[in-house]
């Protein structure tokens, strides 16, 4: 089936001697892997590698089978040219970081239009603005919204956080349960839009313990997630 459809790219891995496999969350399928041959050796096709940097935004026009394989892509053209998102260093380290996030996280190959609202409006976000040390905080406790585990905030100023059923709680009923400055930083968290975000003065110290968390929530949440490599080069560029 021929399909054209915007898309956000989630990585690209070289396959072989010239080949890349491209995963792309579109908004008319979700998640869906491309086989792009000869992309690496080739400089007079219609696909350039450029165009399949993390997060770029892309018009795709792709065949389709549906069937769980590797699909077809035919054109890809940017549907929005970042400013600095690949080459402002602080910000492509958070990109790859974003990029490591998502290839663990997404999983549905159906459409799912708020989720690619909310990485095209985010990604748009951090190009376009320059206070973003807390960016990463607030971009993984709202994805847990789009993936199904976003904190139940109905007893949101009893003390303790249950990181197993996302609620809060009057008692640590398990060594699951938190009562910390993390928790404090997370209901403030919980009421923050992007926009203020810059307000929120944190340290190295606290941003790192509070990202932790997160990293821990979602492996509690999301079978097969994986701690990102990345992890390491995040911590350090905001010391």
């Amino acid at each position: 089936m021929l399909i054209k459809t915007k898309a956000i790219v989630i990585s690209s891995i070289k396959y072989g001697e010239g080949d890349l496999i491209v995963k792309c969350f579109t908004q008319s399928s979700g998640l869906k892997s491309y086989l792009l041959r000869n992309i690496l050796k080739s400089r007079k096709g219609k696909l350039r590698t450029s165009l399949f940097q993390p997060l770029t935004h892309l018009e795709l026009e792709a065949i389709h089978k549906n069937k769980g394989t590797l699909e077809s892509l035919k054109e890809a053209k940017v549907t929005y040219h970042f400013q600095s998102l690949h080459t402002d260093v602080v910000k492509s380290s958070i990109v790859l970081f974003l990029s490591e996030i998502l290839r663990s996280s997404i999983q549905e190959e159906e459409e799912n239009n708020t989720l690619f609202q909310y990485l095209e409006f985010t990604t748009i976000w951090l190009d376009t603005s320059t206070e973003i040390a807390n960016f990463h905080l607030l971009f993984l406790l709202n994805l847990t919204q789009h993936l199904g585990f976003y904190p139940d905030t109905t007893s949101k100023d009893l003390p303790f956080f249950n990181l197993l059923e996302g609620t809060f709680e009057s008692m640590a009923l398990h060594s699951n349960c938190y009562n910390d400055a993390r928790i404090s930083l997370l209901k403030t968290l919980l009421g923050t839009n992007f926009d203020t975000l810059s307000q929120i003065k944190l340290n190295q110290k606290e941003r790192s313990a509070f990202l932790h968390l997160m990293l821990q929530y979602y492996e509690v949440h999301l079978h097969g997630f994986k701690q990102p490599r990345s992890l390491v080069v995040l911590n350090t560029i905001f010391l």
